[in-house]
């Protein structure tokens, strides 16, 4: 059984994240850094998935994430699109 915390992110990852989408690791309310933490768990939670095909939790959670990370794609769209472009492009997040 693989061990939970191992699909947390880690303090360094999120720092980076914040200070590469949100221009400083301190601004964690960001919407572009919201989304690229989102595109990142949700790209773990996937190959996860590919690993452990029955762990329906784990598959509801994603879901969950897909829909509150295409929330925060619709707010930033409507606020700047170009912000919005560039993000999806960055992330290679399918429109």
């Amino acid at each position: 059984m693989e061990n939970i915390q191992s699909m947390s992110l880690s303090a360094q990852v999120k720092k980076d994240l914040f200070t590469k989408y949100g221009k400083k690791e301190s601004n964690t309310g960001s919407t572009e850094g919201q989304i690229a933490l989102f595109t990142q768990h949700i790209n773990e939670l996937t190959e996860h998935l590919k690993r452990n095909k029955k762990d329906f939790n784990t598959e509801r959670s994603l879901i969950r994430m897909v829909g509150k990370r295409r929330n925060q794609l619709d707010y930033l769209k409507k606020k700047d699109i170009k912000k919005y472009r560039s993000l999806i492009a960055d992330l290679n997040i399918r429109k």
